[in-house]
């Protein structure tokens, strides 16, 4: 009967530091066994994609903004997008979703921000600081 549990005992010790040696490799390597190739991507305008490198965002990430007050007392104000941790921190590439150009991490997206009592703000990118101000000149 001892040896019983101890046999036992063992095979149930051996199954969870399997899967605990499992689940610490795929957490450390998972472009390796998930396929996984970066960070998730989304499109442009979806919700929680940081608009300038179109990383999937999850709860709690932010992206660096300046908001400046409206002029006209109007719910809609100007707002320039820097992007989030990822592509201001690391080696991920940016890009302006209107005319396609690469940013370097000095640049910004030109956007417009509407106030929505009672719910989120809603924010419109215009153009990046290249072609927004290209546009305004050809006016």
């Amino acid at each position: 009967m001892g040896t019983y549990v101890q046999a036992l005992a063992l095979t149930i010790t051996g199954i969870v530091l399997l899967r605990l040696g499992y689940s610490m490799l795929i957490g450390f390597y998972p472009e390796i066994f998930m396929g996984k190739k970066g960070p998730a991507r989304g499109e442009p305008g979806d919700p929680q994609v940081c608009p300038v490198c179109t990383i999937k965002m999850v709860r709690g990430d932010l992206v660096k903004s300046l908001a400046f007050p409206s002029l006209s007392g109007g719910r809609d104000r100007l707002m320039y997008i820097r992007g989030c941790f990822s592509c201001l921190e690391h080696n991920v590439p940016r890009r302006c979703p209107i005319c396609g150009k690469s940013l370097s991490l000095q640049d910004y997206l030109v956007s417009r921000m509407f106030d929505r009592p009672g719910r989120n703000n809603h924010v419109h990118v215009i153009g990046c600081n290249h072609c927004r101000r290209m546009g305004s000149l050809a006016r």
